[in-house]
């Protein structure tokens, strides 16, 4: 059977942006545009280190990660406008701790001292303009004495 050559383009396309885009364990849940105050265009946030399991109060480890992209997937290292992180999901009404808005250097955002102060299931969500990202969930827990 012979594939006409532009069919075969397109499907050498989709196996190319299915490799470069597809896979696991790239710690990237969801993603949504904008310029986030630097007036390019085109940035999009991402979770480049999810946040972990810790115990109630305690700094979770290691520190999470937001990282910029231009609109090709790269990473914005000139991107200079504050990214805020905040509770997303948070059904208990707990508060998070720590230092909440930064500025990335060299595209990435490092919140270094979060902590969240009741047991339970969450997200984050990291904005900064109009772009916005939310992390998988994570778990906090009641620490127990051994």
């Amino acid at each position: 059977m012979r594939i006409p050559h532009a069919n075969l383009i397109g499907a050498l396309l989709l196996v190319v942006a299915g490799g470069c885009f597809g896979g696991t364990g790239s710690g990237l849940v969801g993603t949504s545009g904008g310029d986030g105050g630097t007036g390019k265009g085109g940035a999009v946030l991402d979770f480049f280190v999810q946040p972990n399991t810790a115990n109630v109060r305690q700094v979770i480890s290691p520190p999470v990660e937001v990282v910029v992209r231009d609109s090709l997937g790269s990473i914005d290292s000139a991107f200079t406008a504050t990214i805020t992180i905040e509770l997303g999901s948070n059904s208990t009404g707990a508060a998070l701790s720590g230092t909440t808005s930064v500025r990335p250097t060299n595209g990435i955002a490092t919140f270094s001292n979060l902590s969240v102060s009741e047991a339970g299931t969450y997200t984050l969500q990291a904005a900064s303009g109009a772009a916005s990202v939310t992390s998988s969930a994570f778990t906090i827990t009641t620490a127990t004495e051994p």
